[in-house]
């Protein structure tokens, strides 16, 4: 028996930023192929905890900066973090949502692939950038990666798989960088697109019986929990617990878990 939970994938902020010091190194990385230097509007589309958009308040002390996310758990920790209240949190969608003035900087982080359709939702915000202004996403690649492929090995045999597996597959997904370099420089900018694979070194310490569970609970298995009644879900997370053990053995330096994400800064032509 599915448990009905809505439609709406539920966030939880303590277990996404368990590994937050993995999940900074992408916007660092992101942020460094941004050249503005003195922008006045700087906006990040789906900001979750405001792990994303910090960066950009301490980058650009001057500039009005706003951050905007669905959902409400999630801004309810950004809002606690800026303690300086030098950030504009927003509670809204980003598909729906319109940039307020032409901002010079906008950045989407590890968020587009939840979007349907995303590819052809970068015309429109490029198009609200002021002249030479930046547009800078970065989305997972790993979705054949055995963390992803593991869990739906094992949704698909269940009575409710089909829909479980449309859950985790979503309606977005990521392209690859010549993807959204293409779709950026359609839509009038200057491009840089490339792709990164990380190797994380889980939880050096070993504190966690199992880190790659633990990383999972706070992105890619958020569609399935509590889509299950309890005992059924714990015997699922226990089976794939057991194969993600077998998939990421320990090793003397932690547990290492690859993983690709893909890059794309656009530089609207002015």
């Amino acid at each position: 028996m599915t448990r009905q939970a809505g439609t709406r994938t539920t966030w939880d902020a303590d277990v996404y930023e368990r590994f937050a010091a993995h999940r900074a190194r992408p916007v660092a990385d992101l942020l460094a192929r941004v050249g503005a230097v003195e922008p006045e509007l700087v906006v990040d589309l789906g900001c979750g905890t405001g792990a994303s958009t910090r960066p950009l308040a301490a980058r650009w002390p001057r500039a009005r900066i706003v951050g905007v996310d669905s959902s409400p758990h999630m801004l309810e920790r950004a809002r606690r973090t800026d303690t300086e209240r030098r950030i504009e949190w927003v509670e809204a969608d980003i598909i729906d949502w319109r940039l307020p003035g032409r901002p010079d900087v906008v950045v989407t982080n590890a968020v587009l692939q939840w979007v349907p359709g995303h590819l052809d939702l970068l015309a429109g915000w490029v198009s609200s950038l002021a002249a030479g202004g930046w547009f800078a996403l970065q989305v997972p690649g790993n979705a054949e990666a055995p963390n992803h492929t593991l869990l739906r090995d094992l949704v698909a045999v269940l009575p409710e798989g089909p829909e479980l597996t449309s859950l985790l597959l979503g309606k977005g997904g990521a392209a690859d960088p010549a993807g959204y370099a293409a779709a950026l420089h359609a839509a009038g900018c200057e491009v840089d697109a490339w792709e990164t694979t990380y190797l994380h070194l889980l939880d050096p310490a070993g504190e966690l019986d199992n880190p790659v569970l633990e990383w999972m609970r706070g992105t890619g298995l958020r569609p399935l929990l509590g889509r299950l009644e309890p005992a059924r879900e714990a015997q699922l997370l226990h089976r794939y617990a057991s194969a993600l053990a077998d998939a990421y053995p320990r090793s003397a330096m932690g547990v290492p878990m690859p993983f690709r994400r893909v890059f794309a800064v656009g530089r609207r032509r002015t």
